[in-house]
């Protein structure tokens, strides 16, 4: 099978939204690690016309745990939140660890920026954009278009596209618009799009659709994907689980996506929010939450120093009474 330059840059975000490491997602594809890094170091300097070369074979399947299993797993911040008891994030990696539950570090070729050198300070002050792409057999490839509110990670809308122009960008865009009712806020609070060098990104029919709607418009380095940090670490958190099954239709697919959303946006505690979910940030209630658990924090060692002093001298009276015998 020879794969076409488009494949092989889906094959190398493939590697770096892996949970996996490196080493062993390249295993799971069977692609030699020289054609990986030859593939990826060319797409560095190059871009999508630097893998315009050889090709090589590639299975593609993998091992992961599914996600509802995952979900088993009980998190500090939600024992706080649900059960009003307090634990801290290194007790309960002490705890795993010392029951060897805590696994090797995963590694990724490359690392998102987490934040900007001036962060964001409120919600639709910029919007992060961009597309990444799904393979259904028997149709092709498909691409989804996303847009990410910056400050609280929270998925504003999305599309599954059979193309990537400027007129799927701005069907995401409306998409927006109409989810956040953004022609109602203010000219001085309106937001600030940021997306790659991409041609849909750059024509003509995007900046004047952006200037009549009053969004302004940033571009990242190009070649350089950090610069949308969240949204690529979106679109990893998201495949990693969306790559577990086959799809056969696009409507198998999108629905799968749709669910991702929902969960994603409702349910999924975000470490990089203060481990708060999306939501809670997007509808401006991650204040009260962290001050609900700053108390429950506060409770509950005071009641566990209560009960172990309680103890301490439970067991210093029982020595003293068989000493004294």
């Amino acid at each position: 099978m020879t794969y076409t330059p488009t494949e092989k840059l889906e094959i190398i975000r493939l590697v770096e939204e892996s949970s996996l490491s490196v080493t062993a997602t390249l295993r799971e594809l069977d692609i030699p690690r020289t054609t990986f890094y030859d593939w990826y170091a060319r797409y560095a300097e190059h871009g999508l016309d630097g893998l315009a070369r050889a090709a090589s074979t590639a299975k593609r399947f993998w091992n992961r745990i599914p996600d509802e299993v995952r979900q088993r797993v009980v998190l500090a911040t939600k024992i706080t939140d649900d059960d009003g008891y307090y634990i801290s994030e290194s007790s309960v990696y002490r705890i795993l660890k010392a029951r060897d539950l805590i696994p090797s570090p995963n590694y990724v070729v490359v690392t998102a920026a987490d934040r900007f050198q001036h962060p964001t300070t409120a919600v639709h002050e910029l919007w992060q954009t961009d597309f990444t792409y799904f393979l259904i057999k028997g149709w092709g490839w498909f691409y989804l278009s996303t847009v990410i509110d910056d400050f609280s990670r929270y998925v504003i809308a999305w599309k599954l596209c059979a193309t990537m122009t400027t007129d799927d960008v701005i069907a995401t865009l409306d998409l927006a618009r109409a989810a956040t009712g953004l022609e109602q806020v203010r000219v001085t609070q309106r937001t600030r799009l940021l997306s790659d060098n991409g041609s849909c990104y750059t024509s003509s029919d995007l900046v004047d659709y952006l200037k009549e709607h009053g969004i302004a418009q940033s571009h990242g380095r190009p070649y350089h994907p950090q610069t949308q940090g969240k949204i690529e670490r979106y679109h990893r958190s998201m495949k990693n689980v969306i790559l577990l099954d086959n799809y056969y239709l696009p409507g198998d697919l999108e629905r799968a996506i749709a669910q991702w959303v929902v969960y994603y946006n409702n349910q999924r505690y975000h470490e990089s929010l203060g481990n708060i979910r999306p939501v809670d940030v997007y509808k401006g209630k991650d204040a009260a939450i962290l001050r609900k658990r700053e108390q429950t924090k506060r409770r509950t060692l005071r009641d566990r120093k209560t009960i172990n002093c309680q103890q301490i001298n439970v067991s210093s009276s029982t020595s003293t009474r068989l000493f004294s015998r």
